[in-house]
């Protein structure tokens, strides 16, 4: 998968904003305000960090070695770093789903609500 069709699957979740809040080549995707994804525009190969379960991020570490890592400058236990053009492009939604979820489940009362009422 490229960075174009990484970015238009993270924009097509609601309550999506995309920023550069660190550097002019690390794109951010926060939902409702909070970072899910950062892709890193001028890295080749091409890499996304992803947030992750704990244990599933080693079980994915583990399967895909060198392919998912541990979160480039991120926690090592909450976010993967994965090569987007060689994992398939489905592992990767998921991943940007589950990392999507995972911050969506940690939102505040008042953004679930804010979330749900958007389109």
């Amino acid at each position: 998968m490229n960075i174009e069709v990484f970015r238009e699957y993270c924009l097509s979740k609601k309550g999506i904003t995309e920023e550069f809040p660190f550097d002019e080549s690390t794109l951010v995707f926060k939902v409702m305000g909070k970072m899910f994804a950062l892709v890193a525009l001028e890295r080749i190969p091409s890499q996304a960090n992803l947030k992750c379960d704990p244990e599933w991020a080693i079980a994915l570490r583990e399967e895909h070695d060198g392919v998912i890592t541990p979160g480039y400058h991120m926690s090592k236990v909450h976010w993967n770093t994965i090569f987007l053009e060689e994992l398939p492009p489905n592992l990767i939604r998921n991943l940007v789903d589950h990392s999507y979820d995972l911050v969506v489940s940690k939102l505040t009362k008042k953004l679930k609500a804010e979330l749900d009422a958007l389109e």
